[in-house]
């Protein structure tokens, strides 16, 4: 049962008013929860309830069998984040420098990656349960998170990428990768009709399934034939391919140049998330990508909100002589 929140506010400020006036410095023990239990007369989970927003805080940490102590001093911070990433790319730099920049000096920000690492995952989440008032989290493709997410004792958001069962459960900012793919590519029929077929080059399993079934809700519509490949192959004129990564990017466009072909009039090429290189790669790479920026700017404004809010990120298609 929750506790009423002006009650366990009485342990919390009496640590930091504590900690403010010098009478707790860093590594004194604090009163125990038989203390604050005498002294105001609440209850066990009450008292737990104050010291567990403190230990989110940083502001205090635990040894079991021996009680609380002080670990922070920097008792003026309103929000204490922890953050975890996927991976670390250009990309997501953009988001971090964004979401950093946006939320303000009250907010401290603890950056992990679990490299789409189940296991990873996982510890650094438990480990991190009760030391943070917030969690933003990038958990991609993985299933059967709700038990895991369930138990974390701070506010969770979800961040880019994640599996639907969890879709309006957190306030998150996300991709719609199906419908934003149908989307872009519907804003340019016109011109990818001129294709005869369309070949999706994805190799990694853990990328986001869902852009191909845009594709295929796209060819469908069109009456395009279309396929899913995980790396180039020798190309066909009227081809048109979509490249994920941008390694498959450059193989593909070795390939062309040793079959003397030119993107954009032999066959064309659209690849996803946008860099000022693609802006002049053989004159310019058509790209289909959201606006990361944008991403954390947004997620920056949700850690101030009540309430459970989605965001579906912006996608767009950059259209370029590749196309």
């Amino acid at each position: 049962m929750k506790e009423n929140k002006s009650k366990y506010q009485l342990v919390v400020n009496h640590v930091t008013d504590g900690i403010s006036s010098g009478k707790y410095a860093i590594g004194d023990r604090i009163p125990s929860i038989n203390d604050f239990r005498t002294e105001y007369g609440f209850s066990r989970d009450t008292v737990f309830a104050g010291l567990r927003e403190l230990s989110s805080k940083g502001i205090i940490s635990s040894n079991q069998g021996v009680g609380y102590f002080v670990q922070s001093t920097e008792v003026s911070k309103g929000h204490r984040v922890f953050l975890l990433f996927n991976e670390f790319n250009e990309f997501k730099e953009d988001l971090f420098n964004s979401f950093t920049a946006n939320v303000g000096p009250d907010v401290s920000i603890d950056l992990y990656f679990h490299n789409y690492n189940r296991r990873v995952f996982e510890t650094l989440i438990t480990g991190a349960n009760n030391k943070y008032t917030d969690y933003i989290i990038m958990s991609g493709k993985f299933e059967g998170l709700a038990p895991l997410l369930e138990r974390i004792s701070g506010k969770v958001f979800l961040l880019d990428h994640f599996h639907s069962e969890l879709k309006g459960k957190y306030s998150s900012v996300s991709q719609n990768f199906a419908e934003d793919t149908f989307g872009a590519l519907s804003s340019a029929a016109d011109i990818i009709k001129k294709y005869e077929r369309i070949l999706m080059v994805q190799r990694e399993a853990k990328e986001p399934e869902e852009r191909y079934d845009g594709l295929v809700k796209f060819c469908e519509h069109h009456d395009i034939a279309h396929d899913y490949i995980s790396a180039s192959r020798e190309i066909e004129r009227k081809d048109l391919f979509i490249v994920v990564k941008d390694r498959d990017l450059v193989e593909l466009l070795k390939q062309a140049a040793s079959q003397n072909m030119v993107p954009g009039t032999d066959f064309g090429i659209i690849s996803y998330n946008d860099t000022p290189l693609k802006e002049i790669l053989s004159g310019g790479i058509t790209t289909l990508s959201t606006d990361f920026k944008l991403m954390g700017r947004t997620m920056s404004e949700l850690l101030r909100k009540k309430g459970v809010i989605t965001v579906d990120n912006p996608w767009s298609l950059n259209l370029r002589t590749s196309l």
